[in-house]
């Protein structure tokens, strides 16, 4: 599959650290699906441009009440292997990151 990036925008597109979290959450808690929406809003794409809009929907509600539900991602209060998780995504995206913005300068 080829993906040409229709934008001239900048491509220093990155996760901040809470935007990072909110994703990792996502993963850990097995909502993938959610973690890709999360991505594509993240670096500015629209989903509904990779995602039927149903789904889409349903997705947003279902999340709606999680996201409304306080939850901490604290490190320090985290299970060593969740932590240790957070840390290889944190430096997997840090390197896709780099990859992606050398790649397109």
């Amino acid at each position: 599959m080829n993906y040409h990036m229709s934008s001239q925008k900048s491509v220093q597109n990155t996760l901040t650290s809470e935007q990072l979290n909110q994703v990792i959450e996502a993963i850990t808690d097995g909502r993938y699906s959610w973690a890709c929406v999360l991505i594509l809003r993240f670096v500015g794409h629209n989903p509904l441009h990779f995602i039927p809009q149903r789904t889409y929907s349903r997705l947003m509600k279902e999340n709606k009440q999680v996201s409304n539900t306080p939850t901490t991602t604290s490190a320090n209060n985290l299970h060593p292997t969740v932590a240790s998780s957070m840390n290889r995504v944190s430096s997997m995206a840090t390197v896709y990151s780099s990859s992606f913005h050398t790649l397109h300068n």
